[in-house]
């Protein structure tokens, strides 16, 4: 059996998640609400439209995701104020160093106050990959649907055709995890499959 949840449960839990944010009480930083670390897998046949989103980088350079296109793509959402966001970045940072260029990875730095924030954020815990800033947290638009608003940390996997492929809503629970997950994206899109992913955790 697969690790990953099949494709209806995992839409349901997202439609859940959706419906119930405004509802549920400020548990985290800012009034920001965690996940729990949930793992949703979209097969090839199951993806959308590529994700477009252009806009500026935490020092002001340009940023396109259009130009990692032909790679798996890891989108980190990030904020120098969330703890679960500086708890999982060993984690993330280890599946970067794993995946080598089998993955692109972008993140996307929401709610701090200042750019400058953001950067001694990124200095400090090693972020060596490019963020977009984004302080009123509209760069999430592009990814309605698959981020619930309030959810921070989430990650994000494009396959290379740029469409979402895969999600972790909440911190990550290991970089095996992620790791596997980019596996899976990058198997389905080699092999064209529609049906379950062969990643490590099949069994």
């Amino acid at each position: 059996m697969s690790r990953l949840p099949r494709a209806v449960p995992a839409l349901l839990t997202a439609c859940l998640l959706l419906a119930g944010c405004s509802d549920l009480s400020a548990t985290g930083d800012k009034g920001y609400v965690s996940g729990d670390g949930q793992v949703t897998f979209l097969d090839p046949s199951e993806r959308g439209d590529p994700v477009e989103l252009a806009g500026e980088g935490l020092e002001g350079e340009p940023l396109d995701l259009a130009d990692s296109r032909g790679t798996p793509v890891v989108v980190n959402v990030w904020g120098a104020w969330c703890v679960d966001c500086r708890i999982e970045m060993p984690d993330l940072l280890e599946a970067r160093e794993t995946l080598g260029d089998e993955a692109a990875f972008v993140g996307i730095n929401v709610r701090d106050n200042s750019a400058a924030q953001a950067v001694r954020f990124a200095e400090n815990v090693g972020i060596d990959y490019p963020s977009f800033y984004s302080s009123d947290g509209r760069a999430l638009l592009p990814f309605s649907g698959t981020i619930p608003p309030r959810a921070i940390p989430s990650t994000v996997v494009l396959d290379a055709q740029g469409r979402v492929a895969g999600s972790i809503i909440g911190r990550l629970p290991s970089a095996l995890t992620l790791v596997d997950l980019v596996e899976d994206v990058a198997g389905a899109g080699n092999t064209g499959g529609s049906g379950a992913p062969g990643g490590a955790g099949d069994g």
